[in-house]
């Protein structure tokens, strides 16, 4: 449903809380604001799709937004935040954005405003930035009250970048009714169990497609999300006992950094109100995992999908206990496993991950129909290859290795790097651990892990050999890594992912330079 279902029946509840601010949106205001902003969307000539982008932090206005796109048939594309005015700007003029939302408190929104001259329309959120109209003026006078006509809306998200310039992922608009909310969201509502009675804690991003998702899956079904604003591990155990926090959704980068924590600090905080804690975005190693179920108990769910596939994978705590490091059963469409000529490989064979989509036009990669062609199996249309590489058992559980662009071949030996990352994620002497493959002139390739010390720790010849042999002793001499190099910061994602393609950029180049 939404929010003016809601704003009849509950219209005092809490639809968003934002702690470390102090406010909150009623689902009264969501309703009311969403309105204003739709009727303001309407005057300026935006139509069935047509397409909103936003620039903004984690902010109340970020569901007032989408809740305005969701109810009058526009897409609207998050941006990520921590991206430079110019990045920002050719997401903007690619997804043809007609209307700029952005934040006065990032310090890019004003020259991305000067880099898009397409937007006909610019709102500023939480202050005046040259060149926009204020979001609380623009929105006065506007009607409370449903558009004449209302369609459902969807979003378009956009690859991360990682491998080259984001991509957009554009579906078609659902004939959904908009009153009842969006079918995709409500699959995840089903799926992770979302009610009137959910208090959902957000911990990550909303430009991310997986906390943009939930929260509005929860909000469709009228309970109360918790948004913060930046993760911190013991701020959101804090969160967890304050609000008692039903359901929630993590990242594994998370669940490392609220193990690292003093275990008289994690023993102060009552997370007993937790009955899902879902995961998703990256694999978990396995001592991460089961370290967090012995913590929480058996509440930490999995699940494995794509924004481009319509496949996806859920496993429960019990199921996982039996089958370590498996992601899961496909829920509704199925996965496959096929070699790089596209032929379906048996169980226990390791390939391309395949995800299944409905027949017909369900997916294109906006205005690259090459790239759309080329993730798409060579001989059926309705499976999408995403560059995983994993297997499937007998039972139809998959596993993940890594993704195909990561692996490593050194001396025609093929290397997954998550493998030696999550050998090394719990060392006591580390916060953040990455491997990349870089040039080597024997084997072709070489395994280096790239470090980030946790505090007190400094770099040495003798913790070298240690790391070396913590990995020897667990998963053998082959997938030692050659070299180990220390960094001060890895450059990981605010939604867990490492930027790998920095980092070998980075070190692929300091090799070339000692070569010369």
């Amino acid at each position: 449903m939404n929010p003016g279902v809601y704003a009849k029946t509950q219209g005092h509840k809490p639809a968003v809380i934002q702690p470390a601010t102090g406010k909150m949106l009623s689902y009264s205001e969501l309703n009311a604001r969403s309105n204003q902003l739709a009727h303001l969307l309407h005057d300026e000539g935006l139509r069935a799709g047509d397409h909103t982008a936003i620039f903004l932090e984690n902010h109340l206005a970020y569901f007032e937004a989408i809740w305005a796109c969701l109810r009058s048939g526009l897409y609207f594309t998050p941006i990520n935040s921590h991206l430079s005015a110019t990045e920002a700007a050719y997401i903007v003029d690619d997804c043809d954005a007609k209307v700029l939302i952005g934040s006065a408190a990032l310090e890019q929104t004003a020259e991305l405003g000067k880099l898009a001259p397409r937007c006909s329309l610019k709102l500023s959120v939480g202050g005046a930035i040259d060149g926009f109209a204020d979001y609380e003026m623009a929105l006065k006078g506007k009607p409370a009250t449903n558009l004449a006509e209302e369609r459902l809306g969807t979003m378009m998200l956009y690859s991360s970048g990682t491998t080259g310039r984001p991509k957009g992922i554009l579906r078609p608009l659902s004939d959904a009714p908009a009153e009842k909310g969006s079918p995709s969201v409500q699959f995840l509502a089903d799926l992770f169990g979302y009610d009137k009675n959910t208090v959902y804690l957000c911990p990550a991003p909303l430009y991310h497609g997986a906390p943009i998702g939930s929260a509005a899956a929860v909000i469709q079904n009228g309970g109360t999300v918790v948004v913060m604003n930046k993760f911190d591990p013991e701020t959101a155990l804090k969160l967890i006992q304050e609000h008692k926090v039903t359901h929630s959704q993590w990242v594994p980068a998370m669940f490392i950094k609220m193990l690292k924590l003093p275990e008289a600090i994690r023993k102060q905080y009552d997370v007993s109100s937790l009955k899902r804690a879902t995961h998703a975005a990256a694999p978990c190693p396995v001592d991460v995992k089961r370290q967090m179920i012995e913590w929480w108990g058996p509440v930490i769910d999995e699940y494995y999908s794509s924004t481009e596939s319509a496949g996806m994978a859920f496993i429960s705590s019990e199921e996982w206990l039996e089958r370590p490091g498996s992601v899961g059963r496909a829920k509704g469409k199925a996965f496959h496993i096929c070699d790089d000529d596209g032929n379906e490989l048996p169980a226990g064979k390791e390939g391309v991950i395949y995800g299944e989509v409905p027949a017909g036009p369900q997916f294109i990669y906006h205005k690259d129909p090459e790239k759309t062609k080329s993730v798409t199996h060579p001989t059926n249309p309705s499976w999408i290859n995403v560059g995983d590489i994993g297997y499937l058992d007998d039972e139809g559980y998959l596993y993940i290795t890594d993704r195909k662009s990561f692996m490593i071949i050194s001396g025609g030996v093929n290397i997954y790097p998550q493998q030696i990352e999550d050998a090394l994620a719990l060392h006591p002497k580390l916060t953040d651990v990455a491997v990349i493959g870089v040039p080597n002139d024997d084997l072709g390739e070489e395994a280096k892990a790239v470090v980030q010390l946790a505090p007190g720790v400094t770099p040495s010849e003798e913790l070298t050999e240690e790391l070396k042999e913590f990995v020897r002793a667990k998963l053998g001499k082959q997938l030692v890594p050659r070299s180990v190099s220390y960094i001060d910061v890895l450059p990981r994602m605010p939604t867990g992912k490492l930027n790998k393609k920095e980092l070998q950029a980075r070190y692929k180049a300091a090799a070339a330079s000692a070569a010369n």
